[in-house]
């Protein structure tokens, strides 16, 4: 019996060191030389708008705005570029993640599969040296559509083939709820685990996963 284990990222595998708002801040100030909180907002409104919608390039499009709001003449490109390297810079490993990965690759298939744009999240995974480690790094953008939608986990199946799988994630609606509707097993990494397919963190997951194999 072979079983794929699938990972979130962002709060799973990798934490964010400081507050995302202060890296859009930093980016801002970098850029324009300057950073209010409207522009700010106008960023993170118009992006988001665009990221759920799965519109083509949502980093750009928040720019396009600020740069409008701004009256400036910095290319939206440069302030895509500025952001992205400031926020793969601040992520980090999770405590446990890269043992686990280490000792599981050895017998399970494992991938991610993580809300966002392809580049973006696996530049992080790259900047961090695992991207190596896993078999399949499953978008939602290249789903088309946003976890707990069933398609990325979809789509991972059609890119791992295996007897189970099993998705770990923090985000209870979009990892776990998500995968149970894709017939996958869930694992929720939630600090405050007490019973069930909860873990409190990463380390404490190889004798579960080895139970569900």
């Amino acid at each position: 019996m072979s079983t794929a284990v699938f990972f979130d990222l962002d709060g799973t595998l990798l934490e964010f060191t400081e507050p995302y708002r202060e890296v859009i801040e930093a980016t801002l100030h970098a850029c324009l030389g300057r950073s209010t909180p409207p522009l700010v907002e106008t960023y993170n409104e118009t992006f988001y708008e665009a990221f759920v919608a799965t519109e083509p390039e949502p980093y750009r499009h928040g720019m396009r705005a600020v740069r409008a709001e701004a009256e400036s003449d910095v290319a939206p490109e440069a302030l895509v570029a500025e952001l992205c390297e400031r926020e793969v810079a601040m992520t980090a490993v999770n405590d446990g993640a890269r043992t686990l990965t280490e000792s599981l690759a050895e017998r399970h298939h494992l991938g991610v599969i993580t809300n966002g744009v392809p580049e973006w999240q696996r530049a992080k995974l790259a900047h961090h040296d695992l991207l190596e480690r896993f078999e399949a790094v499953v978008t939602s953008y290249e789903a088309g559509a946003h976890k707990p939608d069933p398609a990325p986990f979809e789509l991972a199946r059609e890119r791992v083939d295996a007897d189970t799988y099993v998705m770990i994630g923090d985000d209870y609606e979009a990892d776990v709820e998500g995968a149970k509707r894709a017939g996958f097993v869930p694992i929720h990494l939630n600090p405050e685990a007490t019973t069930g397919t909860q873990v409190r963190d990463l380390g404490s997951l190889t004798n579960l996963l080895d139970s569900l194999a």
